[in-house]
C-alpha cells in the first residue's frame, strides 16, 4: 500500500531540518503531511570530521531558525538553556560552538519536532514523476526506497549533500590505504599505530589540516606530510566586509546579476571560504612545527606547489609520484596511509540528476525560491538545497542562509502553484515573523 504525503524531504541535514522547523512554525497543517527521511540511523553534523576539539566557523546565531524567527523555541540558545549549559557557553566567551554541540543541537531539533515526521535508515533510490489524473500532467512524485516501499508526494525537497571528491589519481589504491575526510572519524580509530609510520595528507584546507593534526597527536611515532597545490596554508578571509557576502539578504543581489557577473563574483567569493584554515588551526600547526625544529624532532613536513601525478602499490607501500612546480622536479614519496582533504564533487548528486532526467531536464536550474525549473506539464514541486551556488551565491552550501532559505521554501510550498490558497500564503507570511514562543 502506497503512502501519500504533501512533502517528502530527503536528507536530515541542517538544511532540511531548518525546513522542517519552518513548516512547523508557518504551516502546521502542511507539517502534518511532511516526512523527513535520513539514510543513516541518526543525525550528525559533518559526521566524518566530528572531532571533539573542532569548532564551527559560523556564529551560534546563524542556527536553523534565528535569522528567520528570533523568537523560535528551536533556537540554539534555547537548546543550551534546555540542557542547562547556557551559562557555560556564555562564559566560554566565543560565538563559535564546538561541532559536537552543533551536532547535538541538530539531534535535539529533530526530536523536538511535533508535527513533521522524521524517519531514519531510509534510503531513497529513485524519484520519478507520475500523474494522479492520467491526463499527462505530472502532479506527483513517486519516491522509491531501497526496501521497495513507495511514497507519493506532491513536493520533494532534496538536501542530500555533495559527493566526496576522490581524484582519479587515487581511485585504484586499496581502500585500507586511503581515507577521505568524510570517513575520517569512523576509520581513524581502526588505524594500527604500529602499521602506520608515514602518513600523507593531500589538500590544503581546514579538513586536511585537522586530519594532519589528529594524526600527529594520536600517533607520536608517525611522520606526517601534507601535499598541497597552493603556495602555502592560508586563513579564511573573515573581515566584517567580507562576511556581508554571507548575509541572507545578499542572495537577492547575487541572483539578480547576470550569469557572467555571478560567475566572476563567485570566483572571488570562493577565496573567502574554500582552501582556508581557521586562525586557531594555523597557529597550532605553526607553533608545533616551530617547537619541533627546536627539539630536532621534525614530524610535520609541508610540500607546497606540489601535484600528485600518480599512485601505486609497491612492496606493501603506497608510492606517490609528485611534481614540485617551483623546483621543477619529480620525485617519489612512500607512505603507509593517504588521507584526502580534497573536498566534494561540483556536479549535482546523482539523485538530483536522476530526478531531473526523469522529467526531461538536463540543464538543472532552480528559480529564486529553489524550485527546480521544469516543463509546464510538471506541476509537482522539486526543491534543491545546498547545490545552487551558481545562482544563489557561495553561502548556499553553508549554514549562514539556512533559516531564511527554509522560510522562503516553506512560503513557496504554500503558494498557489503548490496547490494552496493565497489566504494560506498570507497567513504563513504573517507567522514567519513571529512563530512559536517558548
Amino acid at each position: 500500500m502506497e503512502t501519500h504525503m504533501s512533502v517528502v524531504a530527503v536528507g536530515a541535514g541542517p538544511a532540511n531540518l531548518a525546513l522542517a522547523v519552518a513548516v512547523e512554525e508557518m504551516a502546521p497543517d502542511l507539517a502534518e503531511e511532511t516526512l523527513l527521511v535520513e539514510q543513516h540511523d541518526d543525525i550528525a553534523w559533518q559526521r566524518g570530521m566530528l572531532l571533539p576539539w573542532t569548532q564551527s566557523q559560523v556564529g551560534f546565531l546563524k542556527d536553523l531558525v534565528t535569522l528567520r524567527n528570533p523568537r523560535s523555541r528551536y533556537s540554539f540558545v534555547n537548546y543550551l538553556h534546555s540542557i542547562g549549559r547556557l551559562d557555560d557557553f556564555i562564559n566560554l566567551g566565543s560565538s563559535l560552538p564546538f561541532r559536537l554541540e552543533v551536532s547535538a543541537y541538530l539531534q535535539w531539533v529533530a526530536k523536538s519536532l511535533e508535527r513533521v515526521q522524521v524517519e531514519y535508515g531510509r534510503s531513497v533510490t529513485a524519484i520519478t514523476p507520475m500523474s494522479s489524473r492520467g491526463d499527462g500532467i505530472s502532479d506527483l512524485w513517486k519516491v522509491q526506497f531501497d526496501t521497495g516501499e513507495v511514497i507519493r508526494a506532491r513536493n520533494v525537497v532534496i538536501g542530500v549533500g555533495r559527493v566526496a571528491r576522490i581524484p582519479g589519481t587515487f581511485q585504484d589504491l586499496p581502500t585500507d590505504r586511503l581515507i577521505h575526510s568524510t570517513d575520517f572519524v569512523s576509520r581513524v580509530t581502526q588505524v594500527d599505530p604500529e602499521a602506520v609510520r608515514r602518513v600523507v595528507v593531500v589538500g590544503g584546507a581546514q579538513s586536511a589540516a585537522e586530519m594532519l593534526w589528529t594524526m600527529y597527536q594520536r600517533f607520536p611515532a608517525t611522520e606526517c606530510r601534507m601535499l598541497m597545490r597552493s603556495a602555502g596554508l592560508r586563513g579564511y578571509e573573515s573581515s566584517a566586509f567580507t562576511n556581508e557576502l554571507y548575509f541572507p539578504s545578499f542572495v537577492d543581489q547575487f541572483h539578480a546579476g547576470s550569469a557572467e557577473t555571478r560567475a566572476q563574483l563567485l570566483q572571488e567569493m570562493h577565496r573567502t571560504n574554500y582552501a582556508g584554515l581557521a586562525p586557531g588551526m594555523l597557529d597550532a600547526l605553526y607553533r608545533q612545527m616551530y617547537q619541533d625544529r627546536l627539539t630536532g624532532d621534525t614530524r610535520i613536513v609541508m610540500h607546497t606547489l606540489t601535484d600528485v601525478l600518480a599512485t601505486r602499490m609497491e612492496d606493501d607501500e603506497v608510492v606517490l609520484t609528485v611534481h614540485d612546480r617551483l623546483r621543477r622536479t619529480t620525485d617519489e614519496l612512500r607512505a603507509d596511509l593517504v588521507l584526502l582533504g580534497t573536498g566534494f564533487e561540483q556536479d549535482k548528486p546523482s539523485l538530483i540528476r536522476q530526478t531531473a532526467a526523469s522529467v526531461g531536464v538536463h540543464d538543472i536550474a532552480v528559480d529564486r525560491y529553489y524550485r527546480m525549473v521544469t516543463a509546464e506539464s510538471v506541476t509537482a514541486g522539486c526543491y534543491l538545497q545546498g547545490v545552487n551556488e551558481e545562482t544563489h551565491g557561495i553561502a548556499d552550501s553553508l549554514i549562514s542562509v539556512l533559516a531564511v532559505r527554509a522560510g522562503e521554501i516553506a512560503t513557496d510550498l504554500l503558494s498557489p502553484r503548490a496547490g494552496t490558497s493565497a489566504l494560506a500564503v498570507t497567513a504563513a507570511n504573517g507567522l514567519s515573523t513571529e512563530g512559536k514562543g517558548d
